[in-house]
């Protein structure tokens, strides 16, 4: 399957899968607030924290397979594998968009 993602998008997948976590502020705006496993995570120094606790904990590759484009919310599932409990398994990743970066993102 192809598509093409957001700028922004592409790199937060990117860094997901183990690019240099330094990059969000590339890609989210500096107010952001991720929601993942019922926690909240706001500004650049949250969200870097969040990426660099859960590649420390698991290693684990995410693939978008699916994107739906609704205005500036971007929804996108991926396959997500590595070796924590319940692996593999699809996420909807849920972002909303300002201009070219990322001000939400909620993954379920």
């Amino acid at each position: 399957m192809s598509f093409t993602l957001p700028h922004a998008i592409s790199t937060y997948f990117s860094i997901s899968n183990g690019a240099d976590i330094a990059r969000v502020k590339d890609c989210f705006t500096v107010d952001a607030v991720v929601t993942d496993e019922n926690k909240t995570h706001q500004g650049h120094v949250a969200i870097a924290a969040w990426q660099r606790a859960a590649q420390a904990t698991f290693d684990y590759s995410v693939e978008p397979i699916k994107v739906l484009n609704e205005g500036d919310r971007v929804t996108v599932t991926s396959n997500v594998v590595g070796n924590f409990p319940g692996s593999p398994v699809k996420l909807n990743h849920s972002f909303g968009l300002i201009g070219d970066k990322i001000n939400t993102l909620e993954i379920l």
